[in-house]
């Protein structure tokens, strides 16, 4: 694992190779965590943030390296400034297309355990595209976006 923090804290940013196992992504998970406490972010971006990384793992290791060695790794590379967080997760499976996951909110899926990690992704971060024909997932968390958010929902309220 490598990460490097600025000293003028201008960013952090780090890359890992993360196994399915239990202490490699809770090594990850605090590396990301560690620079986001750094940047000042809020408890409910640090969440959100957390979960992302999580959902993603869990994915990449229950669909995209099925079939692969236990000991497959998946790369994990983020980016952390004052304004964004920026996080891309890389397994080596042969990757799907998203359209092709059924939305778990709709009736006929309700009962289905798919879907949902990609929805929690969408709703928690600012943006989410896939990469490499779905094999690499490329999320952005925004400071600004998750404020605005915020204070609309305060508004409304």
């Amino acid at each position: 694992m490598t990460a490097q923090s600025d000293p003028n804290n201008l960013g952090d940013s780090g890359t890992m190779q993360v196994a399915n196992v239990r202490s490699q992504i809770a090594a990850a998970e605090s590396s990301l965590l560690k620079a986001v406490a750094r940047h000042n972010y809020p408890e409910a971006a640090a969440f959100a943030i957390r979960l992302a990384l999580e959902e993603s793992l869990a994915n990449a290791f229950l669909h995209g390296h099925r079939g692969l060695p236990a000991e497959t790794a998946a790369t994990v590379t983020y980016s952390v400034d004052a304004e964004f967080v920026d996080l891309t997760i890389e397994d080596q499976g042969p990757g799907f297309n998203p359209a092709n996951v059924p939305d778990p909110t709709a009736d006929e899926n309700i009962e289905l355990p798919s879907g949902r990690g990609l929805m929690l992704m969408r709703s928690f971060m600012t943006e989410v595209r896939h990469e490499k024909n779905g094999a690499r997932i490329v999320m952005r968390f925004s400071r600004a976006a998750a404020e605005a958010a915020a204070a609309a929902d305060e508004i409304g309220s």
